[in-house]
């Protein structure tokens, strides 16, 4: 009798721990998602519509666009094209079958079978099919209306609301299938060229064979935080601090392009970060800025398109606020290395500059320090191994 309890906890659900203030954000999401879905919808319809204002697996759907916005099941085309089809399959299903039990059952059935082939599989959408069976007599005159109105138009509203509260919050929505690689190669990203790849995640997936609740995408990079965390762990945690240089040429947003060109070729570097007095780091300008941004005719030969992007050609002279990257990813001088090696690997970043807590810039690391430091780590592992 004793086992009784134990056993019945293995019926809770093993959810991944989330904080106090997740809680509050999902909970303040869905409030203000119903009741503004609620008050626009009432808008748009008129408050003596015989339609429902505002449909029962609404409430569903907020459980899943503001507890759970990362969910492959909560994503846009899952919510508006999960309940579109559904709502179209239950209206036919009322129509056609006359008994109501039968017409609901095959409405739900054939609901999940047509979103699982779409790619849409929504669990609300489910209700929604048996709403337009079952919901009485006012969505049964409606007909097809019902799909617009109030399916579709309370689906919109929800997802406009839950794209702009998850954002505005700290929370990525939607979470979108990966682009192409930095280089625009058919290549995977080199962080995925050993260890577990996509391709391990999707067969293992396949040969499980059952609906998931994490996209392989997500699943993935929960995996490659894991990784990184495990490499932290076993590197002896490395940090930015120990690694980067301090002693770095800058520039300021009123700097000359000719003179931040020769700080460049002088110093025989590729980066400068960008500083004011102010506001510290606002930015950083690299050759690949000065490339980019020289005047690429056909009629002009690479020195003069130099040469012009650094005031020495026709144009009048240009400052490093007119070519500088402003949007600059830092690192914290605690930062673990291995939290540097995704952006550098994968997203084609050569310099990382190093901040304080008041963006002040204390140093850079480049993916020369980055290999010399693992490199370093390596030998001294080898070392010790030798010695034991």
């Amino acid at each position: 009798m004793s086992q009784v309890p134990a056993y019945l906890k293995r019926f809770k659900p093993s959810l991944a721990p989330i904080s106090h203030l997740e809680r509050l954000r999902s909970s303040l999401g869905a409030l203000l998602g119903i009741l503004l879905t609620g008050f626009i919808s009432s808008y748009a319809l008129g408050a003596d519509a015989n339609l429902p204002l505002l449909i029962a697996p609404m409430g569903a759907s907020a459980v899943l666009l503001f507890a759970a916005p990362s969910s492959p099941l909560a994503q846009p085309w899952s919510i508006v094209g999960g309940n579109v089809v559904s709502s179209l399959i239950g209206v036919t299903a009322a129509l056609f079958i006359p008994e109501p039990v039968v017409a609901a059952a095959v409405a739900v059935g054939l609901a999940i079978a047509v979103m699982l082939l779409l790619g849409c599989l929504h669990p609300p959408s489910g209700a929604v099919a048996l709403t337009a069976v079952l919901g009485g007599s006012a969505i049964h005159e409606a007909g097809y209306w019902f799909v617009l109105s109030p399916v579709a138009i309370n689906s919109v509203v929800i997802l406009v609301i839950a794209l702009v509260f998850n954002n505005a919050t700290g929370r990525r929505y939607p979470h979108l299938a990966p682009a192409a690689t930095f280089h625009g190669t058919t290549d995977p990203a080199p962080s995925h060229r050993l260890g577990i790849v996509p391709e391990d995640l999707q067969a293992v997936l396949a040969q499980y064979g059952e609906v998931v609740d994490v996209s392989p995408e997500e699943l993935d990079a929960l995996i490659h935080q894991a990784q990184i965390r495990a490499f932290n762990r076993r590197s002896g945690e490395i940090t930015c601090a120990e690694i980067m240089s301090r002693d770095v040429a800058t520039a300021t947003p009123e700097t000359s392009l000719r003179q931040a060109w020769q700080t460049l070729l002088k110093q025989h570097i590729k980066a400068l970060p960008v500083v004011t007095e102010k506001d510290g780091l606002v930015g950083i300008v690299t050759q690949t800025d000065f490339m980019k941004h020289a005047m690429l005719t056909p009629q002009a030969g690479l020195r003069q398109r130099l040469g012009n992007v650094v005031g020495l050609g026709p144009k009048s002279p240009r400052l490093v606020s007119d070519i500088m990257t402003r949007r600059v990813q830092s690192a914290l001088p605690e930062t673990m290395i291995a939290k540097l090696v995704p952006p550098m690997a994968d997203m084609g970043l050569h310099h990382m500059p190093v901040v304080d807590a008041n963006n002040r810039l204390v140093g850079i690391v480049t993916q020369s320090d980055l290999i010399a430091a693992l490199f370093q780590r390596r030998l001294e592992r080898g070392e010790e191994r030798d010695v034991a």
